[in-house]
């Protein structure tokens, strides 16, 4: 077990700050990625909600990569020694779109620290406030929630049983994850976690039964069903991820609309809810 009796305090309040263009670049590597073959960017083009996260990245050298592809730790993120990583969820409001060509900041602070002990070993959780400005003005608050963990017993491969039918007027896809899909998103978001990548380290390692599907490319994903099927803007967003996805089976992602409000989920093989998620959307 992991001392738990670190005091990470003095991470509190630390901020950082990364200014990004927003080339055209990354956004038409995302479409690509994500079978978009209609929605024009150029310059002035508005990103749609979360293609933020392929900007304003950690461009560690390579020299300070950590074992497992993240950055070591103890500058910015605090130097927490449990092995496992997640970007477990977060909430955002979108108060204007960011528009592609033009200059933007993001200011990132540490708002909290909390560190527990639990049934699956000791935990900690970071809880980081993210800011995106262009133009001086606030575009987009998104509050992430990041944790760290004990290495645990490994992962069992999940069933795979057939999906019940969706409700009446909701809308779903398929997706069926691959070592390729994977790479592409890592390469997007500039992220050599080895677990999104080489097999080998994510069975041996830490103990997956396969490739794991990146917690941000779900909520992607769950975000472009809804743009395909809605057009009005999204307010707000947020996303909490219960449980891991794999390369090894198609997974189903469900978005429901009812009253300007959504409801979203990725579904595992064997029908256990990997990701929940909400959003808000503009009046008409």
């Amino acid at each position: 077990m992991t001392d738990t009796t670190t005091d990470f305090a003095a991470w509190i309040g630390r901020r950082e700050s990364t200014d990004d263009d927003l080339g055209v670049v990354p956004a038409l590597a995302a479409a690509a990625t994500l079978d978009d073959t209609t929605t024009r960017f150029d310059k002035g083009s508005a990103l749609p909600p979360l293609w933020h996260w392929f900007y304003f990245l950690a461009r560690a050298p390579q020299a300070q990569l950590d074992v497992d592809g993240h950055p070591q730790r103890g500058g910015f993120m605090p130097p927490i020694p449990y092995p496992r990583r997640m970007f477990a969820g977060a909430r955002m409001r979108f108060h204007r779109p960011l528009l592609i060509g033009q200059s933007a900041r993001r200011e990132a602070v540490i708002r909290d620290i909390r560190q527990k002990s639990g049934r699956s070993g000791s935990l900690a959780f970071v809880s980081v406030l993210c800011s995106y400005y262009q133009d001086g003005v606030l575009c987009i608050e998104e509050e992430q929630d990041i944790v760290y963990r004990e290495p645990g017993a490994a992962v069992a491969c999940p069933d795979v049983i057939g999906w019940p039918a969706v409700e009446e007027g909701a809308c779903a896809r398929i997706v069926t994850p691959d070592p390729k899909l994977l790479f592409r998103f890592s390469a997007l978001t500039f992220n050599a976690h080895r677990i999104h990548y080489d097999r080998p380290y994510a069975t041996r390692e830490e103990g997956y039964p396969g490739l794991v599907v990146h917690g941000p490319l779900t909520a992607v994903l769950l975000m472009d069903l809804l743009r395909r099927h809605e057009p009005r803007a999204v307010r707000a967003f947020s996303f909490k991820g219960l449980a891991p996805l794999f390369d090894l089976a198609p997974f189903r992602l469900v978005c429901s609309i009812r009253d300007g409000q959504v409801s979203l989920a990725a579904h595992a093989p064997d029908g256990v809810t990997a990701m929940s998620a909400s959003a808000e959307l503009a009046p008409n």
